[in-house]
């Protein structure tokens, strides 16, 4: 059973249904795997909690 994890600051779960589809299809797609056994787990990273070159996100 594939399993995927993104990584990214907290969204509406309205914003993650359609990258949660699109990630199962692909993997539907390209493995021939059934949708039922993709799994996608979503990791939430405050913006205080994580930075990009050198800088604190939540200090953007």
């Amino acid at each position: 059973m594939p399993i995927v994890t993104m990584q990214r600051g907290p969204r509406d779960v309205e914003v993650k249904r359609e990258p949660v589809k699109r990630v199962t299809d692909a993997f539907v797609d390209a493995y021939k795997v059934p949708a039922e056994s993709v799994q996608v787990w979503i990791h939430e990273v405050p913006k205080d909690s994580w930075g990009a070159a050198g800088v604190l996100t939540a200090d953007k």
